[in-house]
């Protein structure tokens, strides 16, 4: 019988030998680098269990890092992450975390960029490389990336929320989901919006006029 790596291609969208531990991983790593405004200096993984059990088997240490450097899941330069993260000079760490409460194929990634920007984000591959984000920084989110996704930091205020929607209004985004996600009353907050099509890049500008937006962040489709 012929011997297959490790990191052989699976199917034509991912490497690895896990939809849930490898192409998973590195989908919930991307959006964590698509969330983030600079450039990557430095991150520090915090598996979770079936992850922290089977990380270094499954290649999941290997796909986040691939996905923070921003390779797709069928990305071969996956199989190299680790040397190739080195090589750029992106300082990585992995550390093993227990909690029972969280699902089983949970990440945290702590992210710091060149310029002192930092990002909490934390991550949950559901099963059949699907994700989701289930926190950003320290307020409890839920988005998949599956549609263009519009993520808002705000003060919870009276009228921001009427003044995001205003905006999308007049540049005819149409709205899938729109959602407020919050620390407490009158806090630091979120809302995230999902559409089923790109959105235009000038809205964020308009709704960051704002003072109680803080900042923005875009993935597109």
């Amino acid at each position: 019988m012929a011997f297959i790596s490790l990191f052989e291609v699976i199917g034509p969208n991912m490497v690895g030998p896990s939809s849930s531990h490898t192409a998973g991983a590195a989908s919930m790593a991307l959006l964590a680098r698509k969330l983030f405004p600079g450039e990557i200096q430095k991150v520090k993984f915090t598996l979770y269990g079936s992850f922290a059990r089977t990380y270094r088997g499954h290649g999941t240490d290997r796909a986040l890092l691939g996905g923070i450097m921003g390779y797709e899941t069928d990305d071969l330069r996956i199989r190299d992450s680790l040397n190739l993260a080195k090589e750029a000079g992106i300082e990585y760490s992995f550390e093993l975390g227990e909690d029972e409460n969280l699902h089983p194929n949970t990440a945290d990634m702590d992210i710091e960029g060149t310029k002192g920007e930092k990002l909490f984000v934390r991550g949950v591959s559901v099963g059949g490389g699907k994700v989701k984000i289930v926190k950003l920084n320290q307020i409890d989110v839920d988005f998949t990336g599956e549609y263009s996704t519009l993520i808002v930091s705000q003060t919870d205020k009276p009228g921001v929320v009427a003044h995001i929607t205003k905006i999308l209004s007049e540049e005819k985004v149409n709205i899938a989901f729109m959602r407020l996600f919050r620390e407490e009353k009158g806090a630091a907050a979120f809302t995230i919006v999902e559409s089923d099509e790109k959105i235009p890049a000038e809205v964020l500008g308009k709704i960051k006029e704002n003072p109680l937006v803080s900042d923005i962040m875009l993935v597109q489709l």
